[in-house]
Order: C-alpha cells, then sequence, then structure tokens
C-alpha cells in the first residue's frame, strides 16, 4: 500500500510542501489528486468534488505539472499550449495561451520548437500547460528538478505568485525550495503523514535544527545512508 489512511485540507492561497523520502507515497497521492489513478479506497475531494464520482470534473480544476514533465518535443511552444487548451475544452484558447506565456514568462521562446528549449524553459512550458484551463488547483511534482540556479529562482518567484488565489500542492526534495516558497508543509513516511504543520511551526519544534535535520529526524533516516 502506497498510502495508508493520510487526510489534509489546503485552502485557497496556500502553498503546501509535500515532502517525504523516495517511495513515501508522495507521488502516487498527487497522480489520485489528479485522477491519474484511482483509489483502491477513502475519499479524495478536491473543491468539494469527490474523485470517485466527479474525475472528470475535477481534472477541470486542477492543473498537473509531474516529475517526468511530457512534452511533445516536435511541437513549437504557441503550438503546443494551444493543443492543451483544446483538449482542456478552454473557450477562448488564444486569450487562455496569452496570460499562460505571461505568467511563466516564457515570450522569449514562444516561436521555438520544445526541442529547441533548455530545462528550465522546457518546465515553464509544462507550468503553462498545468495553467492554460486557469485551475484552482495547481499539482506540482519537483517542478525545480534540474534547473540551474538562476532558472530555479525565477521558477520560485513564478510559483509564489501563482500560490497567491490557487491552492498549490508542491513536492520537492530540496529543502530550500520549501523555506522559499511555501507556507505550510505536509511530511509523510512510509504512506503515512508524520508532520502537518505550518513551515514556522515545523522549525519551531526543533529551533536548533536544520529542516534538513528535522526532516531526516521525522523519516528516520538520521545516521542511515
Amino acid at each position: 500500500m502506497a498510502v495508508n489512511d493520510i487526510s489534509f485540507n489546503i485552502p485557497s492561497g496556500e502553498i503546501v510542501g509535500f515532502l517525504g523520502p523516495n517511495g513515501a507515497g508522495k507521488s502516487t497521492t498527487m497522480k489520485i489528486l489528479t485522477g491519474y489513478i484511482p483509489a483502491s479506497q477513502g475519499d479524495a475531494v478536491v473543491c468539494g468534488l469527490n474523485l470517485n464520482t466527479d474525475s472528470l470534473a475535477v481534472r477541470k480544476l486542477v492543473g498537473y505539472l509531474p516529475e517526468h514533465n511530457p512534452l511533445y518535443l516536435d511541437m513549437y511552444v504557441t503550438e503546443y499550449l494551444l493543443f492543451a487548451a483544446g483538449i482542456a475544452g478552454v473557450k477562448n484558447p488564444k486569450s487562455a495561451l496569452e496570460k499562460s506565456i505571461e505568467l511563466t514568462q516564457l515570450a522569449p521562446e514562444r516561436n521555438k520548437k520544445i526541442s529547441q528549449l533548455s530545462k528550465g524553459y522546457r518546465q515553464r512550458v509544462g507550468l503553462a500547460q498545468a495553467l492554460i484551463h486557469d485551475p484552482q488547483v495547481l499539482i506540482l511534482d519537483e517542478p525545480t528538478s534540474g534547473l540551474d540556479p538562476n532558472q530555479v529562482v525565477e521558477m520560485r518567484n513564478v510559483i509564489k505568485n501563482l500560490g497567491k488565489d490557487k491552492t498549490v500542492l508542491l513536492s520537492t526534495h530540496i529543502m530550500q525550495e520549501v523555506e522559499a516558497m511555501c507556507n505550510r508543509v505536509i511530511l509523510i513516511n512510509k504512506g503515512k503523514i508524520v508532520a502537518d504543520d505550518s513551515l514556522q511551526g515545523l522549525k519551531n519544534s526543533s529551533p536548533s535544527e536544520s529542516l534538513e535535520s528535522i526532516f531526516r529526524q521525522l523519516t528516520s533516516h538520521v545516521g542511515n545512508i
């Protein structure tokens, strides 16, 4: 069982860091919340809709950037985003395209093939795809993976701005990312939640320890390799 009776609630306007060691159940939970895979038991509710009975309706309200960003490399940036808008049933795709490009600062690369883009810009294209239908909820799995320091800062700023009026669930292994972007931390280990607190509350639980040390203590990895 990847996750075991976990329960949490995230209000709008909050960026939550969803943390845990490899194999803890983070990606499984995110895939359940996006409707990518069904839960074998229990309920997952997004914006008041139950994924067991309203999966298609939920998907219209959720934007998802998976860890391995799937892109059609032979398509141009604008072509791909308009394609994504069509799949999402966006009523005014050209307006949605311009808004997503502006939010993700893709304008300099908009007329290039995706295969020509750097890793950082490919991540932005993935994020723009997740935003194209103006979702209420964003689920981002390792959004800064593989980015250089400048790209990381730029992506942080984009996500922080989006988090002002959307619900953002963000998975990462980089504690600096959590401290830079997140209001709250949910820590999962072996399929169970072992901490759910504000970022400051979690840090106050062990004032002399770094966030990385607190993570290791709660996931029983201290002293282990």
